[in-house]
């Protein structure tokens, strides 16, 4: 059972990152979090592609909002590693993540990302990423 809901999650996004363009967390379930990512023309690169970083920050971003989802507010989480395959082009319309948990243990936490973009089907990369959860009283 998640310990915070996609509204919760959004608020703690758009106050970690104020100045940023943060994702949007459009859902919460018991093993997933899906966040989308309003892509524009700003955000391509030559040949009409999606910027590999773009996908990169997603992939860790939408990692951050699932550990957060199963632990509560530990903003202080951070990246440990971020393996990503990029698997086709995407078209330049929002991205999208879902994650879904591997392993939560008190210290580390590891997550599947996969990213496609917004009415299709076919993954446009894959990554896997890891986070060190800071130490607190209770674990």
């Amino acid at each position: 059972m998640p310990k915070l809901g996609a509204d919760e999650l959004q608020a703690i996004l758009s106050n970690a990152f104020p100045d940023a363009d943060v994702p949007h967390v459009e859902q919460v379930t018991d093993d997933s979090v899906i966040v989308s990512y309003a892509v524009t023309d700003r955000h391509g690169r030559p040949g009409g592609t999606l910027s590999g970083p773009v996908m990169m920050s997603l992939a860790d971003t939408s990692a951050w909002v699932a550990i957060m989802s199963q632990i509560g507010p530990v903003v202080l989480a951070v990246t440990t590693s971020l393996h990503i395959d990029f698997l086709r082009k995407p078209t330049l319309t929002d991205l999208m993540a879902r994650t879904r948990m591997l392993k939560l243990g008190s210290r580390l936490a590891v997550v599947d990302v996969d990213l496609f973009s917004r009415g299709e089907t076919e993954l446009v990369a894959k990554a896997q990423v890891t986070y060190s959860i800071p130490r607190t009283p209770a674990n």
